[in-house]
């Protein structure tokens, strides 16, 4: 912990699940030694090595938010954050895929019992990959489904996976109605890997391209954008928990923003203990005496902690809204769009102002700082956190104008 003061707070919601909560949380914290050393490796597989697989899969964090009828924790969402937090501690690119897949299993939970039962009755521990770009596909409605066509980008940890959740626009001969949004589930035989992902930074998530040609999709292993938006879903029926009812693109960025707050407090962490000991090249002054460190440190691990309160808080309001039977209206799901941006961006400042403060020293490909600042910037360039973009539809619906957001 950097610095003498205390973070906030970051103990478990109160409720039944308290101890299994702290348990998983202790058990990802518990990972960061063996992970960071693998750090390297990770880079150079770009993608996460089996050994990373199995240890998440053994401490049973992919499925933290999975219904526990299934044998998931079934976790407050809140779970996401707090655990990609402590990884991205140690590695970012295994935080990332952690998150993602690991959210996969909530998202299934809101589809079709059948669909569900496709996945988890075969085998509960599946990984899911996804792609949520709706452009990158077209799906044609037909008798019992639709066909679906694409090419997506951006699908993190696909060749660990058996299944994928692919993001479309549904084509139509009378688009009167509008646009519609639909996910669809498929099985690794429906489409086809292209290994593209050489990156500048979250070098070891194996954001491959998926490719799908003329795959017909049955209807109950698909939903609508529609059923997502808050309240019951249509796996409400046997996921009663409010974790299932909560608006998913709404939270979307939360899914994600704990790597870039776990990567953040890596690098202030390690920056503290590089400071306490070394001298400067120039003078040979000692660091930590320098009034400039001190206000670089203060000022980082401010906009970490700020970024941290912004994360949890709303997690938590939002699970709290949804057990009570509250959907947020247009104006508080974009406010959660906008704290998601702006929260990660505080992380991502902090990152550029230590790396900036650190000198020469930032230089060398060697060691973690030089990760961390790659890392940073490629999470910070995520559509998620995009702050103009989530700004300005916040700014817009402050004004009384529509959403230009339609997942919402």
């Amino acid at each position: 912990m950097a610095g003498n003061g205390r973070r906030p707070d970051t103990s478990p919601p109160a409720g039944p699940d308290t101890d299994s909560y702290a348990a998983v949380v202790a058990r990802a914290k518990s990972l960061i030694p063996k992970l960071r050393e693998r750090a390297s490796r990770t880079e150079e597989l770009r993608r996460l090595p089996p050994e990373t697989e199995r240890d998440l899969h053994d401490a049973g964090l992919f499925r933290i938010v999975q219904p526990k009828r299934v044998g998931g924790s079934e976790l407050d969402y809140v779970a996401l954050v707090d655990c990609a937090d402590a990884l991205g501690q140690a590695d970012a690119s295994v935080a990332w895929n952690f998150a993602n897949l690991a959210s996969h299993h909530w998202m299934l939970g809101m589809f079709d019992r059948r669909a569900q039962d496709a996945v988890w009755s075969k085998d509960a521990d599946a990984l899911i990959a996804s792609s949520f770009i709706f452009a990158a596909g077209r799906a044609r409605k037909v008798d019992g489904g639709y066909v679906l066509n694409g090419h997506w980008p951006f699908s993190s940890g696909v060749e660990s996976c058996e299944w994928n959740m692919l993001a479309s626009v549904v084509a139509s001969d009378d688009e009167a109605d509008g646009i519609e949004y639909r996910i669809f589930l498929l099985n690794r035989r429906d489409y086809k890997v292209n290994d593209t992902w050489n990156a500048t930074g979250l070098r070891g998530t194996g954001s491959n391209d998926v490719k799908v040609a003329d795959v017909f999709v049955m209807n109950q292993m698909t939903v609508a954008v529609s059923e997502l938006t808050g309240g019951p879903t249509p796996g409400s029926a046997v996921n009663p928990n409010a974790l299932y009812s909560l608006p998913v693109f709404s939270l979307f960025p939360y899914v994600l923003s704990g790597v870039g707050l776990g990567n953040a407090q890596a690098c202030l962490d390690d920056y503290v203990e590089v400071s306490r000991h070394r001298a400067s090249t120039y003078n040979r002054a000692k660091l930590g005496d320098l009034q400039t460190t001190q206000i670089k440190i203060a000022e980082a691990s401010a906009k970490i902690d700020a970024a941290r309160l912004i994360m949890r808080t709303n997690c938590i309001a939002a699970m709290a809204d949804a057990k009570r039977g509250h959907i947020p209206d247009m104006a508080a799901k974009t406010r959660l769009r906008r704290d998601g941006a702006f929260s990660v961006n505080l992380c991502t400042e902090a990152v550029s102002l230590l790396f900036t403060a650190s000198g020469a020293r930032s230089l060398f490909t060697s060691g973690p700082l030089q990760r961390q600042f790659r890392d940073a910037h490629a999470i910070n360039s995520h559509l998620a956190f995009n702050f103009d973009a989530a700004g300005t539809n916040y700014g817009r619906v402050a004004l009384g104008l529509p959403s230009e957001n339609l997942t919402l």
